[in-house]
């Protein structure tokens, strides 16, 4: 019987630490039945953080991956027994980071999309600052200008964010939940996460954001690069 590790982010985004049980092992990582680590994906890094047995051993977790069975591997050179008992803790500080900035790209990529025929081409989550690019042939000071202000007013409206799934069929038919051209969000047991701003947006996610843009801060684009002909990469920042 196959066995997969529980999403506990997905049903709490502010879960930073949990109880599971080991699962499988394999050289140099543990896979768990649950688990509240975060794998990656997205342009999100995975969480890091502690793991706790019942026996007294604590250890780093590195990082966290997923595997194509649904397990989500720890990377810890812990050393465990299948059955084995632990509490894990995540880097509660640096995961509110990536969900803040996780959120904020959210907007930026809507509006740029909606009204400059933005799509995303990639993206890298960060702690101090992101990094999104979009596929644009232009970018002038007052359309760099414009985004900024309109993604602050979004944020001043206080929106709450909620997420739910949907079958695979259903956004198939769906392609206004996309952001990327080429990129396709991941189905998991024949469903896709979507991630919605109330009144504001909804796209396909699968990573963690906090509940409200009153949460997110304000936002600046800091510079803004060429990476080819129709290429533009914005760094953003938040206070």
């Amino acid at each position: 019987m196959s066995i997969s590790t529980r999403r506990l982010y997905h049903e709490d985004d502010y879960l930073f630490e949990c109880d599971a049980m080991v699962a499988a092992i394999r050289d140099g990582a543990l896979a768990f039945d649950r688990t509240c680590y975060y794998p990656g994906g997205g342009g999100q890094p995975s969480d890091s953080g502690l793991v706790t047995f019942d026996s007294g051993l604590q250890a780093e977790i590195a990082s966290a991956s997923s595997d194509a069975d649904g397990l989500i591997w720890h990377a810890s050179s812990a050393t465990a027994a299948l059955g084995d008992r632990a509490h894990l803790a995540l880097d509660a500080a640096r995961r509110m980071a990536f969900m803040r900035y996780h959120t904020v790209l959210h907007v930026l990529n809507t509006i740029t999309l909606r009204e400059y025929g933005g799509w995303i081409t990639g993206a890298q989550i960060g702690v101090e600052y992101s990094r999104i690019d979009f596929k644009l042939e232009t970018l002038s000071t007052q359309v760099r200008d414009a985004l900024e202000r309109r993604v602050n007013e979004v944020l001043s409206s206080r929106s709450t964010l909620r997420s739910y799934t949907i079958a695979e069929d259903e956004f198939r038919a769906r392609p206004e939940l996309l952001r990327t051209l080429e990129a396709q969000p991941p189905v998991v047991d024949g469903k896709v996460r979507v991630v919605e701003i109330e009144g504001f947006d909804a796209q396909a996610c699968g990573g963690t954001h906090v509940h409200s843009t009153a949460q997110v801060g304000e936002f600046s684009i800091t510079r803004t690069e060429n990476k080819g002909r129709i290429n533009k990469r914005f760094y953003v920042k938040l206070a």
